[in-house]
């Protein structure tokens, strides 16, 4: 699943990775609202991680919405985006093949990053790097071996989100 920190939600595409019980026991636990979508490529398979298909930074979502085939979902799933008062840069199938949608924003000390591979950077339009660049610094990562793997960068990293303490 992909977290929404800001405005509590968490967004699985539902796979036989993903399980309700554990989704609802997380959200009441953590006071995340969940919002689970189903999800597939033109010939039908699923979409077997949400991070495959979604990124949500702090000021801008990316995501594969031609891969929520529930057009209603979709629609609610890119609404609650825009509300939050992210930009929404939405991939097609293509890039979603080529991991665009697997990367992650990172807090850096001249401002966010957006750690992603260069094979998944080189799949974005160039106006799809502008929006991008719009917030955060692009920081393309050479990670070919674990994309051979079937990973990417948003795979191979955690996110803290802790609140920090005062000394």
């Amino acid at each position: 699943m992909v977290l929404d920190h800001v405005e509590r939600v968490a967004y699985p595409a539902r796979s036989n990775r993903a399980n309700a019980v554990a989704l609802e026991r997380f959200c009441t636990h953590f006071g995340f609202e969940p919002m689970a979508f189903g999800s597939a490529d033109s010939a039908g398979r699923e979409i077997y991680h949400t991070n495959v298909l979604m990124c949500i930074g702090s000021a801008f979502a990316i995501v594969g919405l031609d891969l929520i085939p529930e057009i209603r979902r979709r629609d609610e799933i890119a609404v609650r985006l825009r509300q939050s008062g992210r930009e929404l840069i939405v991939l097609g199938e293509e890039q979603i093949s080529e991991l665009a949608g697997n990367a992650m924003e990172l807090a850096g000390s001249a401002g966010p990053l957006l750690a992603i591979s260069t094979r998944a950077k080189a799949a974005l339009s160039n106006d799809q790097r502008a929006q991008l660049r719009h917030h955060a610094t692009l920081l393309p990562l050479s990670v070919s071996s674990i994309e051979l793997a079937g990973g990417s960068v948003r795979r191979m990293l955690a996110g803290v989100h802790l609140t920090r303490r005062t000394a």
